[in-house]
């Protein structure tokens, strides 16, 4: 535990005020934002929220509309033909199952179309400060190059994380691990002599001994 104190400490000093990047203003928007975010940067997201928002301000409006004018408003968007759909078919099921309401509970947040585990931690995290630790590509890469976990899957990684990390950190650990892969921990070319999270990092340490 010596080992993950000092990542989380070395993160705290380093990303004191990481959060989402992800504008929203409701859970709703949240949710809309997070479905729209995958295999699409935060930035983009932010673009094309606006007048989604301005157009289809709740999940009543949402769930009418014709997927193909949602389309038109999302294009600049990754997968956003698909990405329509589960914006339609997500709003329609808050309307017909939760009262127009998102829900509060995981369980519930999975049986929305285009809402994986992910994306329902990460509006459980940022909408409702529910304690846990969704992960992402960053996420991923970062805890196992640390050798905070050997999973080769997001689950197995998310449990992992959870069980080592306190429950009161999670949501703070987890913006500040994304932060991390994204300007230092890199898929390609990541600036490890740059890094102060080396001393920690099986990944360096191992390259560093051979």
């Amino acid at each position: 535990m010596e080992k993950v104190s000092g990542i989380l400490a070395n993160l705290a000093c380093i990303y004191p005020e990481a959060r989402t990047e992800l504008h929203f203003q409701s859970p709703f928007q949240l949710l809309v934002a997070t479905i729209l975010s995958a295999q699409t940067t935060d930035s983009q997201v932010n673009k094309v929220t606006p007048p989604l928002f301005q157009r289809y301000p709740t999940p009543y409006d949402l769930a009418q509309a014709d997927p193909e004018e949602v389309e038109s408003l999302i294009s600049s968007v990754g997968l956003y033909r698909v990405k329509a759909r589960y914006l339609v078919g997500a709003s329609r099921t808050l309307v017909q199952e939760y009262g127009g309401e998102v829900p509060e509970r995981f369980e519930d947040l999975i049986t929305l179309p285009g809402v994986g585990r992910k994306t329902a931690k990460v509006v459980l995290a940022n909408a409702f400060a529910v304690p846990g630790m969704p992960v992402d590509t960053h996420v991923f890469r970062v805890a196992r190059r640390l050798g905070l976990s050997q999973g080769t899957n997001p689950k197995r990684v998310e449990q992992d994380l959870e069980q080592i990390i306190p429950r009161e950190l999670l949501v703070d650990t987890h913006h500040r691990l994304i932060v991390h892969g994204r300007s230092v921990c890199r898929a390609k070319n990541p600036l490890c002599h740059d890094c102060t999270l080396s001393p920690y990092c099986s990944s360096f340490n191992s390259a560093a001994a051979k």
